[in-house]
């Protein structure tokens, strides 16, 4: 399996001055905004000790460790201090983990809302007629109740979730043995829907395998293995070779790239850092039709993830404004220091 690049694929490619200023979506607020090159770092560009300190590597989780387990290998391997997991799998499950490095551990929460998609080997204990599934599975669709497994770390509480798609793909041992693909809501137990789905059947249902192929617009191509990060690691330590290692760390803002994008002045990053309100001087650019109370991603015009904000305002209503306060950061992911400060703390 081919693994994507994160250096040179274009979906990865992340928003520069002159893109953000053709956005059809977008408020442009300052088309004369420029950014200094002296300060800051394009994503795509940092080095591996940058990347090591706020970035992701995305795993494909074999099966057998538990997540955490990974992750404290990881970091054992790195030696790096922080490394945690967005979302875990059970230990029998397989597929993309995303371990997330130093300072990107504040996105975790972010990252845990992002909707999945699984792809799940399920068998019943007598054959089921293929039509019959079909229409069963079907009914696994929209808002479900979902309550946690008995093995599951979470507290056993009845709740809902949504499941925008429940499809069976593949059939094998004479209806016995079917191949289902599901894509939901984060939070959804895919345990729990297969022993619904065999209780709606009255044919008793196990999961034999589950493989978690996406996450929020992240998916198990762009992965890589543990054998994988364990040489590249090897090839830097012990013969100075990052090339390898460099490839498989991305930039954190990959994980946020779903969310909207203001994009700010250079002038503005200094105070956002420090966790200061963003206010409506320090915008070049601003999706339409945001409401507030919305979550952005306050981005520098070098497409660097300054902070996770919570909109004041509708976006809307901000290029009639000359003055006020626009959002407020909630994870403040830039390292102060990074932009020269232009604002007095006095």
């Amino acid at each position: 399996m081919k693994r994507t690049s994160w250096k040179f694929s274009k979906q990865l490619t992340l928003n520069l001055v002159g893109e953000i200023m053709k956005g059809q979506e977008d408020w442009v607020l300052d088309e004369s905004a420029k950014t200094n090159q002296a300060f800051g770092c394009p994503p795509n560009d940092r080095s591996l000790e940058e990347l090591l300190e706020c970035g992701v590597i995305l795993i494909d989780k074999p099966s057998g460790p538990s997540s955490h387990q990974l992750a404290a290998w990881a970091r054992s391997m790195l030696g790096i201090n922080r490394i945690g997991h967005g979302g875990t799998l059970d230990p029998f499950a397989t597929g993309l983990l995303t371990l997330l490095c130093g300072r990107s551990t504040k996105i975790t929460g972010e990252l845990l809302k992002k909707p999945k998609s699984y792809v799940a080997v399920i068998r019943f204990k007598t054959p089921i007629p293929g039509e019959e599934l079909l229409e069963l599975v079907s009914k696994m669709q929209g808002e479900i109740y979902n309550v946690p497994p008995k093995e599951s770390a979470v507290k056993v509480q009845v709740r809902t979730r949504e499941v925008s798609k429940s499809q069976l793909t593949q059939s094998e041992e004479g209806g016995r043995v079917h191949l289902i693909s599901i894509d939901c809501e984060a939070g959804t137990y895919i345990r729990t829907l297969i022993r619904d789905l065999g209780l709606l059947s009255n044919n008793e249902c196990e999961l034999l395998e589950l493989h978690r192929s996406r996450s929020g617009s992240l998916n198990d191509q762009m992965a890589c293995t543990m054998q994988q990060l364990a040489d590249a690691v090897f090839l830097w330590k012990e013969h100075d070779d990052p090339r390898g290692l460099s490839r498989l760390l991305a930039p954190v803002e990959v994980v946020l790239d779903d969310l909207p994008k203001i994009a700010i002045k250079d002038g503005a990053v200094s105070a956002l850092s420090h966790g200061a309100p963003l206010a409506r001087p320090g915008i070049v650019s601003v999706p339409k039709g945001l409401s507030s109370g919305e979550l952005v991603l306050l981005s520098s015009l070098k497409g660097e993830a300054v902070a996770i904000a919570e909109l004041s305002v509708g976006s809307d209503t901000i290029p009639g404004m000359k003055s006020g306060q626009v959002a407020t950061p909630r994870t403040v992911i830039m390292q102060p220091g990074a932009y020269p400060q232009t604002w007095s703390k006095e």
